[in-house]
């Protein structure tokens, strides 16, 4: 057994509803406030220069401005910091070549400012975990005339102990205000085994998992299929910052967001009934840019590469498996597509189709990704690689595969998926 830290964000209803609610929409109107400040100044940057000013630049120019002091002053910095990387985001999409990507947008609701989701970090709050109270700071112009905090009785799942808060979010859902509380938990776990596998990330295959005698392949198709069907849908609002527009983006979001948490899910649950204690992840970050700034892929490939949230998803199998005892440890993918996972030879003439591999030297004929998620696998597994043993490898060419289905929102072998319309 060993002892580690896991982050778990909570959700939680709050019991004083009424008494607390005026004093979070006040916080929540400010917050959206700040952000159009924000908004305008970033604008009038890039129309000046062409340049987006990071959130650095934001918190230093707009520190002595009236809105800033509306907000607990991590609260503002928070504000800040979502919007600059929103923009980073809306960037990337223009670099890569998607002239249909809007900026973010202004927080209106015609003329009203909507309740924005107002971040509490270590300084903002107080926690008192033995009434379940939780004390959220106001900023400076928000004190006059009322009380300097706002105290919220919260209830969460009554078998989760809410303990070493590090953050917390006040969230305006469904006509109510809401708390998520992030939280370190210390928890004791054991590794399901000694096993290792590889993980290979890409955009047809979002996935193909090694674990040296078999391989399991994740197809990309349903996510494919959902971007789309929202385009489609998005392109027949006459209005691009409309609510209907802005109901699709966050269907899409969400539905991307539960694909990227039911594939790492069910990666994890396998490795765990293989009794694999290391998981090798493809460490994608440089895949973007080389020496030269950044890498062309063709207009098709810079978008589906642009919309693929690889750290999104390494983050969400890192904490999954965390939880299981799995250590995850990144590599780096260089040559892991282009060498031979049998006997070393690296060229690139023997991917001779974009899903078949075929080795010149040894003869070995794989599926391309099932072969790169075993060099990944060997990355830490030094011995096994151009060993020269007559190691069984026709599963390698043969992968099992595993389709999202959308009427479960799982995973499941081919056979078993029922085909849905999005």
């Amino acid at each position: 057994m060993a002892n580690r830290t896991v982050i778990r964000t909570h959700r939680a209803s709050i019991r004083n509803q009424r008494q607390v609610r005026d004093g979070l929409d006040t916080l929540g109107f400010a917050a959206a406030k700040l952000w159009n400040v924000a908004r305008y100044t970033v604008g009038r940057v890039w129309d000046a220069c062409g340049q987006i000013p990071d959130d650095s630049v934001l918190k230093s120019y707009l520190k002595s401005h009236e809105r800033y002091a509306d907000l607990n002053a991590q609260s503002s910095q928070a504000t800040l910091e979502e919007l600059a990387e929103a923009f980073k985001g809306w960037y990337g999409h223009r670099r890569n070549g998607n002239t249909k990507a809007n900026p973010p947008g202004y927080r209106k609701n015609g003329d009203d400012h909507p309740r924005s989701t107002v971040t509490f970090k270590e300084d903002g709050f107080k926690h008192d975990a033995r009434n379940g109270y939780i004390r959220l700071s106001k900023g400076r112009n928000t004190k006059a005339h009322w009380s300097d905090f706002i105290l919220c009785a919260y209830d969460a799942d009554p078998d989760i102990a809410i303990e070493n808060v590090q953050q917390v979010r006040a969230v305006y859902e469904h006509g109510e205000w809401r708390l998520h509380i992030v939280c370190h938990h210390e928890v004791e776990v054991e590794p399901p085994g000694d096993g290792t596998a590889g993980v290979d990330l890409g955009i047809c295959n979002v996935a193909a998992v090694s674990f040296g005698d078999e391989s399991l392949l994740y197809p990309g198709g349903s996510l494919k299929e959902d971007d789309y069907y929202f385009a489609k849908k998005r392109a027949k609002c006459d209005d691009s910052f409309s609510r209907e527009a802005r109901r699709l983006d966050r269907k899409r979001t969400d539905r991307r967001a539960h694909f990227l948490h039911a594939l790492s899910k069910h990666i994890v649950a396998e490795c765990v009934e293989r009794e694999v204690g290391t998981l090798v992840v493809g460490d994608l970050g440089g895949i973007r840019e080389d020496e030269n700034g950044p890498r062309d892929w063709g207009d098709h490939g810079n978008l589906d590469l642009h919309g693929w949230a690889f750290d999104r998803f390494t983050t969400m199998l890192d904490y999954k498996a965390e939880a299981e005892g799995i250590e995850v440890e990144p590599v780096p993918e260089r040559d892991t597509s282009k060498s031979c996972s049998v006997c070393g030879r690296c060229d690139d003439s023997q991917r001779v189709e974009r899903g078949l591999y075929v080795c010149d030297d040894c003869g070995l004929v794989a599926n391309a990704d099932t072969n790169g998620a075993e060099n990944i696998r060997q990355k830490v597994l030094p011995n096994l690689a151009t060993d020269g043993d007559d190691r069984d490898n026709g599963w390698m060419a043969q992968p099992a595969v595993r389709l999202f289905d959308r009427r479960e929102g799982v995973f499941a072998p081919r056979e078993q998926v029922v085909d849905h319309e999005p």
